[in-house]
């Protein structure tokens, strides 16, 4: 038996992509998955019940996590669920959308990650792990310049990044490890191709000089290994190396 059977996973932004496909690996594991998703109600629900079709568990809960109130409330809906959290995977994120608020970026990818995880550690369990989601432009930004379209993002994700590893203290008195996984580009991803239209060839680009670029369904199984991977709380793990990024 999977020792996430019956443990509960709450996965940001999983309605598509990376968190989609980390949803449905982790279910087949045993585990109760949060469904979380920002307004595509019905894309949301797509996966819960291609989780439940194989006899796994899973509900999909709306919540914008800018959103004070929406924040609780997809963590109370988790615990009054399945009566906890025992993972949080901060897979949510974005910045390069139009028509948000200013510093929307910094709002999202660092205020409200920090905040749902504050909320969330007020109902894990000792052992539970939080995971979050970057990638190499975000965590090597301040050593490795990105495209300029990308820039505002990657310096509010690595905020975030900071944010949370700052928090390390506070999380182990709870007995709660902290992680961080980086990947490259990844092929297919939303971020990635709007960025090779905004960059003819860069995807391709990229791809000579890393060697490799995950595709959504492996990055997401690289995802899926840190929620029990045996690391120190603070490891980051570097998904496929960090050729280019790492002088």
């Amino acid at each position: 038996m999977s020792e996430l059977h019956g443990k509960t996973i709450i996965i940001t932004g999983s309605s598509r992509g990376v968190g989609a496909d980390t949803a449905q690996i982790l279910a087949e594991q045993g585990a109760n998955i949060v469904i979380n998703y920002r307004s595509k109600a019905p894309r949301a629900e797509k996966i819960v019940a291609a989780i439940e079709e194989k006899g796994g568990k899973a509900i999909a809960v709306g919540a914008d996590i800018t959103n004070e109130g929406d924040a609780r409330n997809l963590v109370d809906t988790a615990v009054q669920e399945f009566g906890g959290v025992d993972y949080l995977i901060l897979n949510a994120s974005g910045g390069m959308e139009k028509g948000m608020v200013e510093d929307y970026a910094m709002i999202l990818n660092r205020d409200s990650q920090l905040r749902l995880a504050r909320l969330t550690a007020e109902h894990m369990p000792e052992g539970a792990r939080i995971v979050f989601v970057t990638s190499h432009q975000a965590h090597f930004i301040r050593e490795v310049e990105t495209m300029e379209e990308y820039t505002p993002v990657a310096l509010s994700k690595r905020a975030g990044e900071d944010a949370l590893l700052e928090e390390i203290p506070a999380l182990q008195e709870k007995g709660i490890s902290l992680v961080v996984i980086s990947a490259d580009m990844i092929e297919g991803t939303v971020t990635a191709s709007l960025l090779n239209r905004l960059h003819p060839g860069a995807l391709e680009a990229r791809r000579e000089e890393a060697g490799k670029l995950y595709t959504v369904n492996e990055f997401a199984h690289e995802v899926a290994k840190m929620v029990t991977a045996d690391v120190e709380t603070g490891h980051t793990e570097l998904v496929g190396g960090g050729t280019g990024f790492i002088k």
